[in-house]
């Protein structure tokens, strides 16, 4: 693998890998906070961003040793509308500015695999984007969020409210291979 796109591997797993933790502990903060769903809903994405970091970290099977990584990440506990803000700005810098330079790069090195796997990340993170903001104006509002179940696609990481598609609209995976939290 070409040592660009090998390090773009790296800081997205590295990224998508604080994304999944920091998310988990937000959603206790909603949940403290009285926002079951938003709590839901960050559980929900965790697990996308799991999937992420899985999808970046198997595409890294032939790399081996120990590296530096440098990933955009958002720290700090806030409340629940500052999580959301927060949620939403690591969502934004993903979908406007890194995933778009690493399928860039990834597609002028031909790799395949590590394009594939960005190209996932990029078009879950829009409706991970979507689904925060929403949820940010229902807490704003001092309401939580109304929300049904969360599927959650476990191939790429597709993301949506309601009933399991039968296909995935970004992977094709069948409906048996989401994930729902309801």
């Amino acid at each position: 693998m070409h040592d660009m796109t090998a390090s773009n591997l790296r800081s997205a797993y590295g990224g998508e890998s604080m994304a999944h933790m920091r998310y988990i502990k937000w959603g206790a903060v909603a949940e403290k906070e009285g926002f079951p769903n938003v709590a839901r809903l960050f559980r929900a994405i965790a697990y996308a961003e799991e999937v992420h970091a899985t999808n970046h970290f198997v595409e890294l099977r032939n790399e081996s040793g120990a590296f530096s990584v440098t990933s955009e990440a958002g720290f700090g506990i806030g409340s629940t509308s500052e999580n959301l803000q927060g949620g939403l700005d690591g969502e934004q810098f993903e979908i406007n500015e890194m995933y778009p330079v690493y399928v860039e790069v990834a597609t002028f090195q031909g790799e395949k695999g590590a394009l594939r796997s960005f190209k996932y990340a990029l078009s879950a993170e829009k409706t991970h984007a979507a689904m925060f903001q929403e949820a940010k104006q229902s807490v704003d509002g001092d309401k939580d969020i109304e929300l049904g179940p969360v599927q959650i696609c476990c191939v790429c990481g597709y993301t949506a409210e309601g009933a399991i598609p039968d296909k995935c609209p970004i992977c094709g995976a069948p409906r048996d291979k989401f994930k729902t939290f309801a």
